[in-house]
């Protein structure tokens, strides 16, 4: 029921506000492959997901997150592989077109993903004193989705901080879920909506209009304040439609 209700009823509609010329896409809201549209659309339904069933049993001893590992990190890791050899398909893809940005875009979408897990693999270290694997993994992912709405509107340094911020962002993510007391077993809504929203917003800071007049979107890099606004209004809006 809950994948009948978000397939055929939340995606298509909200995705209609971009893809199908809505009124996001008339405000000139940039969201190349779907950070906001497909991955925060579906974390924010996960998380009502997440908080309806409550945590499972042992998961929260006395107020406190108890580690429950996966039984293969193996298999974790190499299905995070498979994921990013995906993304070339997710994210190129969406070019639709087979012309010169494809490869571009394919670069922008490796350089995130490294940036992600270089930062991930850093951050856990600090945290918790040693490299933790599955937020490695999950660095991964949130340097994928940091980029999926910027693979064409980002430079290549920019696409790598993107994703380098993003590897960060999630880390902090999975222990606030915890600290909330919401199980999320495999971070998904860190990964897919707190990296999403950061997707989205980040053209508004130093994202370029690098298909097309070449002019400067973000705040950061001289193009004012306006794509940003647009861009906080098309991830608050995924947000409260899925949401409700």
């Amino acid at each position: 029921v809950f994948a009948i209700v978000l397939t055929a009823f939340i995606y298509p509609i909200a995705g209609s506000w971009k893809w199908n010329g809505g009124w996001l896409d008339s405000l000139g809201f940039v969201d190349f492959a779907g950070s906001s549209i497909v991955h925060s659309v579906g974390a924010w339904a996960g998380l009502v997901g997440a908080m309806l069933l409550g945590p499972r049993i042992g998961k929260f001893v006395d107020g406190k997150p108890q580690a429950m590992p996966g039984h293969n990190m193996a298999i974790a890791t190499l299905g995070a592989l498979i994921l990013w050899i995906g993304w070339y398909g997710f994210n190129p893809g969406s070019q639709l077109a087979m012309d010169q940005w494809v490869p571009y875009v394919a670069v922008t979408t490796t350089l995130a993903a490294a940036g992600g897990a270089i930062a991930a693999t850093i951050t856990s270290t600090l945290t918790s004193g040693k490299p933790d694997l599955t937020m490695i993994i999950n660095g991964i992912l949130a340097g994928l989705v940091s980029i999926t709405a910027g693979c064409g509107n980002l430079t290549m340094v920019g696409s790598w901080v993107a994703g380098f911020i993003g590897g960060v962002i999630v880390v902090f993510s999975v222990a606030a879920l915890d600290a909330a007391e919401i199980d999320d077993p495999v971070g998904a809504f860190s990964v897919h909506g707190v990296c999403g929203v950061w997707g989205t917003v980040v053209i508004g800071l130093w994202g370029y209009d690098i298909q097309g007049s070449e002019a400067a979107l973000g705040l950061l890099n001289g193009g004012g304040i306006g794509q940003l606004g647009i861009q906080l209004l098309g991830a608050g809006s995924y947000a409260i439609w899925t949401l409700v």
